[in-house]
């Protein structure tokens, strides 16, 4: 099978254009197309035979000449590969660039997005959360760009829960809550997402074994 090459999306692409009224030129002042139509800002379209970091580059760049610049790739084949096109569309919309498509077997060129100002909605829960996270959170044990294994508020939490039932023994939850400051030990200890906890009686919690591998000695609360 040859290689994709930026030229087997061109011909396409410009019937595609053309066929919206546009006449289009190829390698102009190093745009890859440019499409002109009478009352509307030049399109500039920037090919490449998959994304890349250099494709949008260049077609960051060309938003000095006009807000109309589109980036096209061939359309990718596959789940992987229409999973990635989708994330590619979302960081093209962020960017203020358009995505055009171009199906090689038969040419066919699909419009994604059209090149708009992005104006991002935030998400007021999301905002809140990580807010609440940063504020619960205790010192800082983490470092930047550390994957997996994070230190989170409620890790922070249930180590306070585990080392006081270390140290104590099996303990009423509202016991283990006012005595660690720990206002969702009871939700904590029920949840046992990290293994350490076990209810003995109703209300009641003592450490696991994994718990006390993890909590070998009472600690002090944080």
């Amino acid at each position: 099978m040859a290689a994709i090459r930026e030229t087997d999306l061109y011909l396409p692409l410009k019937s595609y254009l053309e066929a919206q009224g546009y006449e289009v030129k190829a390698e102009i002042a190093s745009a890859d197309v440019v499409a002109i139509r009478e009352g509307d800002a030049p399109v500039i379209v920037e090919m490449k035979t998959a994304f890349s970091l250099a494709l949008l580059h260049q077609a960051v760049a060309r938003l000095s000449v006009t807000d109309a610049v589109y980036v096209c790739v061939p359309r990718p084949k596959g789940r992987a590969g229409y999973k990635a096109l989708l994330a590619n569309i979302k960081l093209c919309r962020r960017l203020g660039l358009g995505v055009l498509t171009v199906r090689l077997p038969d040419g066919l060129v699909e419009p994604h997005c059209d090149p708009v100002p992005y104006v991002p909605r935030k998400s007021r829960p999301k905002s809140a959360a990580l807010i609440r996270e940063f504020q619960a959170r205790q010192g800082d044990p983490n470092l930047g760009g550390t994957r997996g294994g994070i230190v989170t508020a409620y890790r922070q939490d249930a180590v306070r829960c585990a080392a006081h039932l270390a140290e104590h023994g099996p303990t009423k939850g509202a016991a283990v809550a006012k005595a660690t400051g720990v206002t969702r030990a009871t939700a904590i200890m029920a949840a046992n997402h990290y293994g350490w906890f076990e209810r003995v009686e109703a209300g009641i919690y003592a450490i696991t074994a994994q718990g006390l591998q993890a909590h070998p000695l009472p600690t002090d609360a944080e």
